[in-house]
């Protein structure tokens, strides 16, 4: 088991529940703007955030936000230690830094100070992108032994002076070499560890991508907290997030959706009535797997693990529970009959 820090209100390792993070993209000075984004990631299930802070101006706003945030709110720092302080200062509930680019050991132990002082985490993020040039020429190529050694290099530089109030994250746009890195890690230290497949695409791929990278980590019994990085709205990610999070058997807070590949025998449009049923179950919060079929015949039978669920025939369909034949339903009203049954378990 990993050791355990907490973000906000939110613990992170040591067998608490694994968390959902996302990050803001409006301007960094754009309070109202951030604050309106946050609350919908906090709708959206986002239990963690995270905001860019580039300059003293972003670091100013990242204050006033604070006051204003549904979540615990993570200050994102490159190269200046002066905006992490500001951050730490501003009520930041967790410091996103790599410690070997903020300069020189006085600055990495003013950050420590501080952190230490507001009991606020820190989390060493390295990016397969930005290994330090030294490490990079030892193994001549971006790999998972290489981001383990940068991850362990800034361990120690924090260490130096005694700040161990970390996590970890090490990210590759690579799904293999990401997955070993963590894997690496666990194996090597019991620091928490922030998953995430950097860079990973659009909606689409990078989904597919993270489901891969993340949810295999996850389906080990690997990772503390996970970040989704999509080209889309933020909302996008945590909604793969939980999605990937119930792939992986990992949480179940909230419907799962199973549906039967298409055949011959479909006289339904299963695949609109799916998208439908899916596209609805984002309002409901019940713990409860929905089957969607597409054969009156052997539906109710192969779904019979699922709590509820629709068969569709020519014309009309059946509404079944645990496998069991409710009654026949017209096509027309599959899908509102359905969730009359949804809100009454």
């Amino acid at each position: 088991m990993t050791k355990q820090i907490q973000v906000g209100g939110v613990a992170v390792g040591g067998g608490a529940p694994v968390s959902i993070q996302s990050m803001t993209n409006r301007p960094a000075h754009d309070v109202e703007g951030t604050v309106v984004q946050l609350r919908q990631l906090a709708s959206a299930g986002c239990e963690i955030a995270r905001l860019a802070v580039p300059d003293l101006e972003g670091a100013r706003a990242f204050g006033k936000i604070r006051e204003q945030s549904p979540l615990p709110l993570v200050a994102d720092i490159h190269f200046d230690y002066k905006l992490a302080l500001e951050a730490a200062a501003a009520g930041a509930d967790k410091i996103r830094i790599n410690p070997g680019n903020i300069g020189g050991e006085d600055r990495v132990k003013a950050v420590a100070d501080c952190c230490r002082l507001h009991n606020i985490p820190i989390r060493i993020g390295v990016n397969g992108g930005s290994l330090e040039k030294e490490i990079l020429a030892k193994y001549g190529k971006i790999c998972p032994e290489a981001m383990v050694e940068s991850a362990f290099g800034h361990i120690r530089l924090l260490n130096q002076f005694d700040f161990d109030n970390i996590c970890l994250s090490l990210k590759s746009s690579s799904v293999p070499v990401t997955m070993q890195a963590y894997r690496l890690m666990r194996e090597r230290s019991d620091y928490p560890l922030h998953l995430g497949v950097t860079e990973a695409g659009t909606v689409k791929m990078g989904t597919l991508k993270s489901a891969v990278g993340i949810g295999g980590l996850l389906a080990l019994g690997i990772g503390d907290t996970i970040r989704v990085s999509l080209s889309a709205d933020p909302v996008e990610e945590v909604y793969a997030a939980r999605d990937i999070l119930k792939a992986a058997g990992v949480r179940r807070d909230g419907p799962e959706l199973v549906s039967c590949p298409t055949c011959g025998r479909t006289k339904i449009d299963l695949i609109g009535l799916a998208n439908q049923v899916e596209e609805r179950l984002k309002g409901v919060e019940k713990p409860i797997t929905v089957a969607v079929m597409g054969c009156v015949v052997n539906g109710p039978g192969e779904a019979s693990a699922a709590d509820c669920g629709i068969a569709g025939g020519a014309g009309e369909g059946l509404l079944f529970q645990k496998g069991k034949i409710i009654r026949k339903v017209p096509q027309e009203r599959l899908i509102d009959e359905l969730f009359a049954l949804i809100e009454s378990l």
